[in-house]
């Protein structure tokens, strides 16, 4: 039982938002060359271990917190399946195996790697409590993730993708905390840091970090240096799968559920499917060249 506490407390689901560390190696048209894809799968794996830990360590200091929580009470460690010692000394395992790792598929890899963890404890520890710098925080991390990918493979990758990912993930924190403002009092009191945000600013943060990242897509998509560099003149296509994912994400994020809706769209059947056709869209164009 403990093991399966163990790994639920890992958050395996989460490991999905990990797959922006491949983001690189997808738009370099690389996914066939195996060797970069060796580094990058390795790289993702690095990502998925600190995550994880970070997830421990962060469920172990807030697990009085989140048995406030009507769905974080049932957390392993919050719930008592999961000893704290036992999840902090698997943190500590699972960051100094993976440092090892990402140092030996390339130094600088460990070296970001190692720049995620600081910014994950420091945001864990106080940053949270900062209201716009914990967004800034998350949109950082998952930069970091592009970057890490991006030196993993050793592939040179543009400013107008890491700008498309900085908008994308404000977006995705920003809609995570308007949703958790819309709880109520009750999620103010489990998270402090919501007292200082305003639903009106973050619904305005909400709309114009959407329309910089569709502006700032469907502009890369029509330049001519991505045009030349993919050998494709309709990437502009895929911005229509786009546009429904990130209204889809806004749908969920204004239902009153407890559940945050980065959660829900992991689970979420129209939200999984549009990626699906926006994941076959690029392929085909990018790969096939239709």
């Amino acid at each position: 039982m403990s093991g399966w506490a163990l790994l639920r407390a890992m958050r395996p689901h989460q490991w999905v938002k990990n797959g922006f560390v491949l983001i690189p190696v997808v738009f370099a048209q690389a996914l066939t060359e195996w060797s970069l894809m060796q580094r990058a799968l390795g790289a993702l794996g690095c990502f998925c271990a600190i995550s994880s830990a970070v997830y421990l360590l962060n469920d172990s200091l807030d697990y009085e917190a989140d048995r406030l929580h009507p769905s974080k009470r049932l957390r392993p460690i919050a719930s008592g399946q999961l000893s704290i010692r036992t999840a902090l000394s698997t943190a500590l395992v699972l960051a100094l195996l993976t440092l090892g790792l990402a140092y030996v598929l390339r130094p600088l890899l460990a070296m970001v790697i190692a720049c995620y963890a600081l910014l994950n404890v420091a945001y864990t520890t106080r940053l949270k409590r900062i209201a716009y710098v914990d967004v800034l925080c998350i949109a950082l991390g998952f930069e970091l993730r592009v970057f890490g990918g991006a030196v993993a493979t050793g592939i040179d990758t543009t400013a107008a993708l890491y700008g498309i990912t900085l908008l994308l993930s404000l977006f995705l924190g920003f809609g995570k905390r308007l949703h958790e403002v819309m709880q109520g009092e009750h999620s103010k009191h489990q998270r402090q840091v919501l007292r200082f945000y305003s639903p009106k600013i973050l619904q305005t943060l909400l709309l114009l970090c959407a329309l910089a990242t569709l502006g700032c897509y469907l502009l890369t998509t029509l330049s001519k240096e991505t045009r030349q560099a993919l050998g494709t003149d309709y990437l502009a296509v895929t911005v229509l799968p786009a546009s429904y994912g990130m209204l889809r994400f806004a749908k969920l994020v204004m239902r009153r559920s407890p559940v945050s809706p980065t959660d829900q769209m992991l689970r979420d059947t129209p939200f999984l499917a549009n990626l699906c056709l926006w994941s076959a869209c690029v392929f085909l164009l990018v790969y096939l060249q239709v």
